[in-house]
Parts: C-alpha cells; structure tokens; sequence
C-alpha cells in the first residue's frame, strides 16, 4: 500500500461513518464520493475497496467497498466495474441482483476484462439500471430524459436526427452523441483521414451506405444511421463495441476482441460513452444474418 493510501485508509476508518453519512449498501443507497479520496486514483480506490470487501488489514466494510469501487467505476475502471458485478452476482453485502450485475460485467467486458466476459455467460441477456450514485458509469437510456440529457444545440440537426433515427431504431441521444464527438455539429468537417461531415463518413464507408454528398445534413446523417444500425445488429447491441467500430472500424473490434488498444480509439469511446450512459442498445435481430464472433462469445 502507499503512503498515500495508507494516509486515505487512517482517515477512512477514523471519520468512516462521516464519509458516508447514513447511507447503507442494503438501502440502494450509495453516495458519489467519499470524504478524502479525491486524490486517489481509480486504481487505488479500487485496491483499498477489495481490503474493505475482504478485511485485508481493516474491518470488513461492504457499503465502504461498494462506495469506492462505484468511485472507480464511474472513471471507467474496469477491474471495479467487475467487482461491482461480483458483489450483486453474489449478493456479497448488497441485495443479489444478476440484472445489475449483468450490467457492470458488460462494462467490464467491453473494455476486454476477460473474467467479465465469462460472468456474462451465467447472467440473464437483460442489464438492469444500479442505484443512483453509480449511474454515471453508464445511465440506461431509457431512463434520461431529455431535460437530463446533455445540452446539444437546437437546430436543424438536432431535428433531423429525432426525425431520422426511429427508421434506422437509433436512439437519437446515440445519434447525437457521435456527431457531437466527431464533428461537434460541423457539417463542413473534414478529418486528417478525409472523414467528412456530421458523422465523419469515410468515403468507402459513405459509398457503402449510398451516400453521395457526405456534406448534405441529412445524407451524412441517414448514412452514419444506417452504419450504426449495422454496427448494433453485428456487435448484438454492445454500445462499446460499436463505438469503438465506428472510430476502428469493425475488423479492428473483431481481431483485438474488444475494444482495439488504440488510444485514439480508446479516448473516443470513453467521450461517447461519457455522453451516451447505456451499455447496450436494441438491435434488430433479423437486420442481418452476420453476427460478430466477439458478441457470440459473450452470450
């Protein structure tokens, strides 16, 4: 352990009552941050969360260990998404919740957690929404409403898209979120690698969904759409898989079996993912006879 982390654990057990008020992991409630660990890193707090679930050296605390792995969670931490999985999969100090557990194992499986991956196989197909303090690591869609949503300009775009997205079943907030990274709603972009417009449609990717002028607002939209319907068909749904496709593209996904180990691509998901809260998103079943290997192993 670190000094700084022998420090943060003095402080955590002499004011631990302090730190998280009255909230009880048994009650669904878990507060955001705890008293004096902002300096920690995710890394750290997920470290010291395991000696609090396991009593290595303190007293076992469940609702401590709850609360500072949501911490690291919501920084994208994967091995505290995974263990967040493993205390509802097993009911270990929390109510046992295979739904909840479902959904931070497939966090953890999109950002290649092979042990999350497996967890996956024994879980109902369906996520289900944590409690409150750790919907920042990936709010469902369905419950955000659009006051709740990130503030994106109104205009022609943010029209075109909620009138667009339902024929391709795009959630428009999905839609938004893309543009938003790629372009920030700059339909005359061009990137370095010659991706064009609002989606940053490639040429090949632009000819492949019958884009002819990938400038046009509404072509480069139903053309990113239509990519995305593919994506969620091929990936079954996996909003992180998908992401990282539309930046990597497909093939990229398939070979590093996640997430590719691009920084860029990396970086990218982590601001969609950031914008867009739910891991996974409905797909049509029947849209396409291919399905990845990767989203077959994960069933």
């Amino acid at each position: 352990m670190t000094a700084l982390m022998r420090r943060i654990l003095g402080l955590l057990l002499a004011g631990a009552s302090l730190a998280i008020g009255t909230a009880r992991a048994d009650s669904g409630v878990m507060p955001n941050r705890l008293a004096g660990i902002e300096t920690l890193t995710a890394e750290e707090k997920t470290a010291l969360g395991a000696r609090f679930e396991h009593a290595e050296g303190v007293p076992r605390d469940y609702t401590m260990a709850q609360s500072l792995y949501c911490a690291a969670a919501t920084s994208g931490h994967a091995g505290a998404q995974y263990a967040l999985g493993w205390m509802y999969a097993h009911g270990r100090g929390i109510a046992k919740d295979d739904g909840i557990a479902r959904y931070f194992f497939e966090m953890a499986a999109g950002q290649g957690h092979s042990q999350a991956q497996s967890m996956l196989h024994h879980l109902p197909a369906e996520p289900s929404p944590p409690p409150a303090a750790c919907l920042q690591a990936g709010e469902p869609a369905a419950s955000i409403s659009e006051a709740r949503a990130p503030d994106y300009p109104r205009g022609r775009i943010y029209d075109l898209v909620h009138k667009l997205a339902p024929r391709y079943q795009i959630d428009p907030l999905l839609a938004l979120a893309i543009i938003r990274v790629e372009s920030a709603f700059n339909a005359q972009a061009v990137s370095p690698k010659n991706a064009q417009g609002l989606m940053q449609l490639m040429p090949d990717t632009a000819k492949r969904f019958r884009v002819r002028n990938a400038f046009d607002p509404e072509e480069n939209i139903k053309g990113g759409l239509a990519y995305l319907q593919w994506l969620m068909a091929f990936f079954k749904g996996n909003v992180m898989f998908v992401a990282a496709a539309y930046n990597a593209g497909e093939r990229a996904v398939e070979q590093h079996r996640g997430i590719p180990p691009y920084a860029e691509t990396q970086n990218y998901v982590r601001k969609v993912t950031a914008l867009y809260k739910n891991p996974s998103h409905p797909y049509k079943v029947s849209f396409s006879p291919i399905v990845s290997s990767l989203a077959k192993e994960l069933d």
